[in-house]
């Protein structure tokens, strides 16, 4: 048996792993690359194998950096089956045609930027593509086979079979354990996907999983631990009422899966405790934030008890009486005209595109507005740039001054943070060996040193290596 790593050595990775049992080829996530620039020409990059080999994609759920190539999978070759839980299928759908949407949009400036460069040239044969189009997404969602249902294992194949259990990271977030029979020998080998944090509401804690012979662990926050989710959600309300003192705004670039839902979730709460005004407005601009809040609605197997029961009392926990849903470009610009008691989350997380940039843009100079940081921020992009304490960044080209008040609130995070992730790895037993991926380096180092002093065996694939286990 062979497993292989075609992820890339950076903080933010597109998550793939490969297994080889005999002839059988499987295939545990195909993520995009994200974060700072130079990602584009990774993502076109060679996967590392044949896609038309692989027979089986397991997806451990839905955010781009695990179900963002898939489309490309499929474009090359792939003809295999996609199993993944009942929400991360409908949620991969969504994510994906956001992002063909992008690389469509990002394809037609590109070749107005060229055909404006070369205008002299009577002929060119330059044509830039995207990386993969709304066709490629739909063509891909009709290798989308059986539903996973948490701890019930799937037989892929004679002597192979795959069990997912609740990762506690968003709905319908997965880690996979891969069980393996060849002649005498039996191998049993769990993939985290992205371990949750603990106490969160609306979905469930990562729940134990058995022990296994080996362990592939994500790292994202390997080296520093989160505070705790109440003594975030005080700072939120805390910056909220500051900022309406000020006579401005607030501004939380969100990322559209869990972190939105979060937030509603904390505002409802917020104003019906008192702790923050009645009348202030709120305003979900993004599309795709609108249509995943609609989806979480649809699956209840995915929450915890406490959210469940406010369903069963005809309470909707993401409702309140002055929000907005801005679907509309017309509508999200108009949001610009109010100067002050307003919340505004938009996408992206990262501040890398979205209707944030233009919210910034119009408010970041503004001394009486705010920016809250709720989400991870990669180096590189606009966010982490504002997190670092920039002066003046540069928003579609023209130079803002960053005069708003910036805070980071790091208790929200859907990943477990170091002290989860290394409990998480011991209540897993001794594997043989941990494979450590899904990190910075300083984060994947952090974890490596100690396991290592708790006696693993431990490797920290590069990209495209594959070991014999």
């Amino acid at each position: 048996m062979k497993l292989s790593f075609h992820g890339a050595a950076r903080e933010v990775t597109g998550s793939c792993h490969l297994v080889e049992i005999g002839n059988i080829k499987i295939l545990i996530d195909c993520g995009m690359y994200q974060g700072g620039g130079g990602l584009s020409e990774e993502n076109l990059k060679p996967f590392g194998f044949k896609p038309k080999n692989i027979n089986y994609l397991l997806l451990t759920h839905a955010h781009l950096d695990h179900c963002g190539r898939i489309p490309l999978l499929v474009k090359q070759g792939f003809r295999g089956e996609i199993i993944t839980t009942s929400a991360s299928r409908e949620l991969a759908k969504l994510v994906m045609l956001d992002s063909a949407r992008v690389h469509e949009e990002e394809a037609k400036r590109s070749a107005k930027h060229f055909k404006r460069s070369y205008k002299h040239r009577k002929k060119s044969k330059h044509n830039i593509q995207p990386l993969y189009s709304t066709l490629d997404v739909l063509n891909s969602l009709d290798y989308f086979g059986h539903n996973a249902v948490y701890e019930k294992p799937i037989k892929l194949s004679k002597g192979i079979q795959a069990t997912f259990f609740d990762a506690g990271h968003i709905i319908g977030a997965a880690s996979i354990l891969l069980e393996t029979e060849e002649g005498k020998s039996k191998k049993r080998i769990i993939f985290s996907g992205d371990i949750g944090n603990k106490n969160k509401p609306i979905i469930r804690d990562p729940v134990p999983l058995p022990q296994a012979d080996f362990v592939v662990m994500e790292t994202t926050y390997g080296d520093r631990s989160h505070k705790s989710i109440e003594e975030s959600v005080s700072e939120l309300y805390l910056a909220i009422n500051d900022t309406f003192k000020r006579g401005g705004n607030v501004y939380i670039p969100t990322f559209a899966l869990e972190r939105a839902q979060e937030l509603l979730f904390f505002l409802r709460e917020g104003v019906e405790k008192g702790k923050l005004p009645r009348n202030m407005q709120v305003f979900l601009d993004s599309p795709m934030a609108i249509s995943a809040t609609e989806i979480y609605r649809h699956h209840p197997e995915c929450y915890d008890e406490e959210f469940t029961k406010l369903f069963r009392n005809d309470i909707d926990p993401f409702y309140l009486p002055t929000l907005t849903y801005t679907r509309d470009v017309s509508e999200s610009i108009a949001i610009n005209n109010i100067k002050s008691g307003a919340v505004v989350m938009a996408g992206s997380g990262m501040c890398t595109g979205g209707r944030i940039c233009s919210h910034l843009k119009h408010n970041l100079w503004r001394e009486e507005c705010s920016v809250i940081f709720v989400s991870f921020a990669a180096g590189g992009t606009l966010g982490r740039k504002i997190i670092d304490g920039a002066k003046t960044v540069y928003i579609y080209g023209e130079e803002i001054g960053v005069r708003a008040k910036i805070y980071t609130i790091n208790g929200f995070s859907a990943h477990a943070g170091r002290n989860e992730l290394l409990q998480w790895h011991k209540n897993i037993g001794k594997p043989e060996t941990t494979f450590l991926v899904h990190g910075a380096p300083e984060a994947m180092a952090s974890i490596a040193s100690e396991l290592k002093v708790r006696g693993h065996m431990v490797k920290m694939p590069k990209p495209h290596e594959g070991y014999s286990i």
